[in-house]
């Protein structure tokens, strides 16, 4: 994998793409005038007394509509900034217990070497112990706030190298500010939508707000799902970021490839339900975008509107062909003691093998 290719390129669209973000959010706002101007006239013709153009129609059509989408976007943000510890505790996560679970025990060591590796602080560790499902998720505004949480799944059936593969995606995600952004264009389509529930809120009622509601909504419509488009082409983006970003610190495509391919095999064996008895908990909404492999099954939309991209597709940019999937096993390795200061765990793949980019090569 050309993983400082996949890197550039993802970049690269992710900024093209919040261009198109903010265009969207400027055509918005004209669209809304312009359906308003447009609903004018037609109620104005059907009227049999003459009706002057409004002054200021311009500027209190911007105005209200800046309004509800810089507004929406400042209270669903604030809402969001509830921290990552209590939005992982919200789905059911815990404290990470490595005194008493030697596969817990191996996840921490793992995550200490990442932190090391990719020269970042350490973000809270925490365990999703009734989700069978292997998947995790990274969240928090700042380095103070950072959570990792993986579930109980992956430390069952994950070997060390492909934990280092999962823990170094999501440790991307905090690396690059991915859950700030992702948490930040959610605020704003909550805004966009916004300026369609005004409008169905002015369409029941009667005379004038008929008119000026109809617009409204129509053009509210279409600025939320140019929004969702968008919001959720990004979130693909830098999740082929993160994946680029593990193949790189881990020097192995089998790592997260491994993963990938895990949990091809675990929806092929249980494809019927498997969202709903497997991902107890990552069913919320609000950490639905940020999961390693989103939650498929429980409310599939269309293709354009999904916040991950396919497995097939992710694996086969990290092997650079397609790749089947891998079979479930329990993982039998030897425990690992709690590390010393400046030593590695046994087992475990040295700093200087993460750091060095032609040691593993």
């Amino acid at each position: 994998m050309k993983f400082w290719d996949h890197q550039q390129n993802a970049r690269a669209e992710t900024r093209r793409l919040l261009l198109a973000f903010a265009l969207a959010v400027a055509v918005l706002v004209l669209a809304v005038h312009g359906a308003l101007v447009l609903a004018w006239w037609l109620m104005a013709a059907l009227l049999p007394v003459h009706l002057p153009f409004p002054a200021g129609f311009l500027a209190a059509n911007v105005g209200v509509s800046l309004l509800l989408v810089l507004g929406g976007w400042w209270v669903e943000t604030s809402n969001l900034r509830a921290g990552g510890v209590k939005l992982a505790q919200r789905v059911g996560a815990r404290e990470l217990r490595a005194s008493l679970s030697h596969a817990e025990q191996r996840l921490a060591n793992v995550v200490d070497e990442l932190c090391i590796a990719a020269h970042m602080p350490r973000p809270q560790v925490m365990v999703l112990p009734r989700t069978d499902a292997i998947n995790a998720f990274a969240a928090g505004w700042d380095e103070a706030d950072a959570v990792v949480a993986v579930t109980q799944g992956a430390l069952d059936h994950l070997t060390r190298e492909e934990l280092q593969g999962m823990v170094a995606h999501e440790l991307s995600h905090l690396h690059e500010g991915d859950t700030r952004l992702k948490m930040r264009l959610a605020g704003m389509v909550f805004g966009l939508e916004l300026v369609h529930n005004f409008g169905e809120e002015m369409r029941e009622r009667p005379g004038l707000a008929w008119w000026f509601g109809s617009a409204i909504m129509l053009a509210g419509l279409a600025g939320w799902l140019t929004g969702r488009m968008l919001k959720a082409a990004v979130s693909r983006q830098r999740e082929h970021l993160a994946d680029a970003r593990a193949v790189q610190w881990t020097r192995s495509k089998d790592g997260l490839g491994g993963v990938l391919r895990k949990v091809m095999a675990q929806r092929r064996a249980t494809s019927a339900g498997y969202e709903a008895r497997g991902h107890t908990g990552l069913a919320h909404p609000a950490v639905q975008h940020m999961l390693l492999v989103d939650a498929q099954g429980m409310h599939r939309l269309a293709r354009w509107l999904d916040s991950h991209p396919s497995l097939d597709e992710r694996v086969q940019r990290i092997y650079g062909r397609r790749m089947p999937p891998l079979p479930l096993t329990p993982v039998n390795e030897a425990p690992e003691p709690a590390p010393r200061a400046g030593t590695v765990a046994p087992g475990a793949v040295s700093l200087a093998s993460l750091v060095d980019p032609f040691s593993r090569l």
